[in-house]
């Protein structure tokens, strides 16, 4: 029993945001270090994915909108989420 509950911890969401004003936010899991990889590629701009639909928003360089926010991009692709290993 315990080892179910073990990897149901381990298990990311199907769609998670890192804006908190996001209803896909959640602090938790990404307090463990979430690594996104993108069609086969480590990305380290994700903002948002969703791996049902297969997609991703990433940062846009530098730039803001009117709020403040990042701009992103939404790119169509293979998503795989994981949670990285912690270094020793």
């Amino acid at each position: 029993m315990n080892e179910k509950i073990e990897t149901l911890s381990d298990l990311l969401p199907d769609r998670l945001s890192s804006d908190p004003k996001s209803p896909h936010y959640n602090a938790d899991i990404l307090s463990r270090d979430v690594g996104i990889r993108f069609k086969g590629v480590e990305k380290t701009n994700v903002e948002e994915y969703c791996v049902s639909e297969g997609w991703v928003r990433l940062t846009v360089g530098t730039t803001v909108d009117r709020a403040g926010k990042p701009m992103t991009v939404k790119l169509q692709g293979e998503v795989e989420p994981y949670f990285r290993d912690p270094e020793a």
